[in-house]
């Protein structure tokens, strides 16, 4: 048995569900649309960049949640998989997550998306072990803040060295981390198998230097 390690956008679907979901709340008009699509879409350049300020970014990313209560935010997300995401899943993606199941391996999604957006996409693809950014919640109800380190960069790998220490897993078993990030570097260097899938410029260039496995999971 090994390990399966997945990053969510870009990799398993075929767009990035936190900047989606930025402007489905835009076109639901329950944002200030111009000051919140320019802020969402130089937060998504700077994550393409690798140069994205995490913490200025869930600033915005999580403040609507703090806006609305938890059903209407439910309803939402209902609408928001059926709308945005069902035509982002990519059967390649299902036949590789089936290929490790079938094989034995824990599944683990690892995304610096946070929770609420994530974690009914895994569970559409039949992931349900998730790492991601924690929104805060006192009473039921999110602040609009983080809650422990976010998911992001060297964040993955602490958040997944701790994952690993609570469930009794060493960190020298076989362990597979497919991601299309350059963000996600620190973390493809932890693993045994690192495979970049449908990568940006730069971990194309890290891969194709360090000899790792570059797939595609779109074509």
């Amino acid at each position: 048995m090994a390990l399966a390690l997945f990053d969510l956008d870009n990799t398993l679907i075929g767009g990035d569900s936190d900047h989606s979901w930025g402007e489905f709340l835009v076109r639901q008009g329950l944002v200030d649309s111009a000051r919140y699509r320019a802020m969402n879409d130089q937060f998504y350049q700077d994550y393409l960049a690798g140069t994205l300020d995490i913490h200025a970014y869930l600033e915005l990313a999580l403040e609507p949640l703090a806006q609305q209560p938890r059903a209407r935010l439910d309803a939402l997300h209902q609408q928001f998989m059926a709308e945005v995401i069902e035509p982002l899943v990519l059967p390649k993606a299902l036949a590789l997550i089936e290929q490790h199941r079938h094989a034995g391996d824990r599944l683990l999604v690892i995304t610096a998306t946070n929770r609420f957006v994530t974690e009914p996409i895994c569970k559409r693809l039949g992931l349900p072990e998730l790492l991601a950014t924690e929104p805060e919640q006192i009473d039921g109800r999110y602040t609009g803040r983080v809650s422990g380190t976010p998911t992001f960069q060297t964040g993955k790998v602490l958040r997944f060295n701790s994952w690993c220490a609570q469930h009794g897993i060493a960190r020298d078993e076989p362990s597979y981390f497919y991601s299309d990030s350059i963000n996600d570097l620190p973390l493809l260097e932890q693993v045994t198998s690192p495979v970049a899938v449908d990568p940006d410029d730069k971990l194309r260039q890290q891969a194709e230097q360090r000899g790792w496995p570059i797939i595609s999971l779109r074509d």
